[in-house]
């Protein structure tokens, strides 16, 4: 079994591989000051009743969480191959960037499995901590995107600084015209988010030339936008466990 483990800055995606098939998988929060021996707890919690793990796949974009984590496979699975995505790992994506080291690994693994599943070029929007526009090259390559502020951090901060505003569920409202303020609030952040989303596709298409593969979210935050999006053709939850199985599997033979 293959154990992929996204890191992001406020939630970890785990998923636990049986081949090609995604056996199960675990949303956790992210805690940047979680020690070696907590993460620890937490894995073989999670793990307990699940087959051995005979591989793991890593990326994260905090460093910290990192640093712990490569101490816990280096004790638990002393015995296990670890491929961590950063520089020196083969992902077989081509970074089209003006600084390659600039590049999130959680970018380029989602690069590569959409690639895998739609060929290119495509988009990926990843609704995360940040909304992440990237962008798919016609031979799986990594052309760039764009970064957004995400949904969530955006309602905490209006929440923060409004003193009679209040942090709401993202949710359809009855109607575009809010009659509450619990609404009005719901209809900036839904419609106002989805319409960012299609004018940003919209402009990436276009200079693509005018048509893609497919535009394809996700992220723990993609589902409310999905629903509404004009653009977004596809909704793939697991898209960057599959890409840390695929970086595994080019690494390990």
């Amino acid at each position: 079994m293959l154990l992929a483990v996204d890191v992001g800055n406020t939630q970890t995606v785990l998923g636990l591989f049986a081949g090609e098939r995604l056996h199960r998988s675990w949303r956790v929060r992210t805690d940047a000051r979680a020690t070696a021996d907590e993460m620890m707890l937490t894995l073989r919690g999670l793990l307990s009743d699940q087959p051995r793990i005979t591989g793991v796949a890593l990326c994260s974009t905090v460093p910290s969480v990192l640093g712990e984590l490569r101490q816990v496979f280096d004790r638990w699975h002393q015995r296990v191959h670890v491929v961590v995505v950063e520089p020196g790992a083969r992902t077989g994506v081509a970074l089209q960037y003006d600084n390659p080291k600039e590049v999130g690994p959680d970018r380029i693994v989602n690069t590569l499995a959409a690639y895998s599943l739609f060929g290119g070029p495509c988009v990926v929007v990843d609704f995360g901590t940040s909304t992440n526009f990237d962008v798919v090259g016609p031979k799986g390559e990594f052309l760039g995107g764009a970064l957004a502020p995400g949904i969530e951090i955006s309602i905490d901060a209006l929440a923060a600084r409004a003193a009679r505003l209040v942090k709401v569920e993202i949710a359809r409202p009855r109607s575009v015209i809010g009659k509450s303020t619990v609404e009005a609030l719901q209809s900036g952040f839904l419609y106002g988010f989805t319409g960012q989303v299609d004018g940003i596709v919209r402009r990436i298409v276009a200079e693509l030339g005018g048509s893609v593969t497919a535009v394809v979210a996700t992220g723990g935050l993609a589902p409310a936008v999905v629903a509404e999006s004009e653009t977004i053709t596809d909704h793939r939850p697991d898209l960057t466990l599959l890409g840390l199985r695929l970086v595994y599997e080019r690494n390990v033979p």
